[in-house]
């Protein structure tokens, strides 16, 4: 899924950022907040839909809003391109299939190695244990 098509969906906010930063952040709104209504956005499919909510379930609010922040620039447009990266970054990720696990055996040696460490191992206990006569 390409997510850069969800972009007229997406809404900017700003705001004052925390932290030092003297003046600038006194002064200057930088600090970004992307907004993004999974549940109300008509450019998704209801499968496309379902799949977002299952996977950022724990990163939507209960209207079902996506809310992503970016703060550490020092423009506005900085942290408006950083957020929107993020935004896109989690998006393809939401929609990317895991790779198939191949099941493996362990080679012979292998399991030749292991058992004979595991019989030194015993055999090291055996020896720590008290000798009867």
């Amino acid at each position: 899924m390409d997510a850069t098509r969800l972009q007229p969906e997406l809404q900017y906010q700003f705001a004052r950022s925390g932290g030092a930063g003297g003046q600038n952040v006194n002064k200057v709104a930088t600090k970004a907040e992307l907004r993004f209504s999974v549940r109300q956005s008509l450019l998704l499919t209801n499968e496309e839909r379902i799949v977002l909510e299952e996977k950022l379930a724990n990163k939507l609010t209960t209207d079902g809003e996506l809310v992503l922040r970016h703060q550490t620039e020092r423009t506005q447009l900085a942290n408006k391109e950083k957020v929107t990266k993020k935004f896109y970054r989690l998006i393809e990720k939401a929609f990317e299939k895991p790779k198939p696990r191949k099941a493996t055996k362990p080679s012979k040696a292998a399991v030749e190695e292991r058992i004979a460490s595991k019989k030194q191992k015993s055999d090291v206990k055996a020896s720590r244990k008290r000798v009867d006569y």
